[in-house]
This record gives C-alpha cells, sequence and structure tokens, in this order.
C-alpha cells in the first residue's frame, strides 16, 4: 500500500506525519513525543527516533511504499530520510515543500544595540 510521509523540521522539534494516498493519518510522531525534551528535540538523533517510531506504525498499518514531503530547515531533515530508509521503506518521491516567500510582508525595522 502506498502513503505519503510529511516531515516538518524546525530548529525546535522534528515531526512526523505519514497518511494514506487520500491524506488520513494513519500514524504521527514527533521528537517531544518520543521523549526528548529541551534543546535535544532538536537534533538528528531525535528526528531518527520520531521517524522510526512513526514508520513502525504506519508499517504495521499495511504502508510500505511512500512519497517524502519535507518541510522547513531544522537539522532533522537528513536524518529523517535515512531512518525511513532503515526501517525499510521504500521512497517513491522525496520533495522539499519549504514555503518560500515571493517578498512578501515588510522585514522588522533593523535592531540598533
Amino acid at each position: 500500500m502506498k502513503g505519503k510521509v510529511f516531515i516538518t523540521a524546525t530548529f525546535n522539534n522534528t515531526l512526523v506525519t505519514i497518511t494514506d494516498m487520500s491524506g488520513n493519518t494513519v500514524a504521527w510522531g514527533s521528537a517531544g513525543a518520543a521523549g526528548f525534551k529541551g534543546a535535544r528535540r532538536a537534533t538528528p538523533f531525535a528526528a531518527t527516533t520520531a521517524v522510526e517510531v512513526a514508520a513502525r506504525k504506519a508499517m504495521g498499518a499495511g504502508i510500505k511504499e511512500v512519497e517524502v514531503y519535507l518541510k522547513g530547515p531544522g537539522s532533522g531533515r537528513d536524518a529523517a530520510l535515512r531512518a525511513l530508509k532503515a526501517v525499510g521503506m521504500k521512497m517513491s518521491l522525496i520533495a522539499d515543500v519549504t514555503p518560500l516567500p515571493h517578498n512578501g510582508p515588510r522585514p522588522e525595522k533593523r535592531r540598533r544595540v
């Protein structure tokens, strides 16, 4: 069965959601839910653990092949991909969907010290 994996890697945490092809959530996880607290949530190891937990749940539900959508600048991006491969999921697509502004709102004023 095919599915989609959405990985959001922020500077503070890594969030993983695994859905079926129609978008219904099958499994989810995060570095915080995997037992990491504080600054350790931002580490690649925490991201690896979070992805492994979510991927095992999804494989129990019958998902074997996935499309991966990465979002955000965090350190857990590469580690999350390696963890998916290590668990044994086949990746048919890897896409970066990080939102980039097309020159959005005016920036904050410059800090004067």
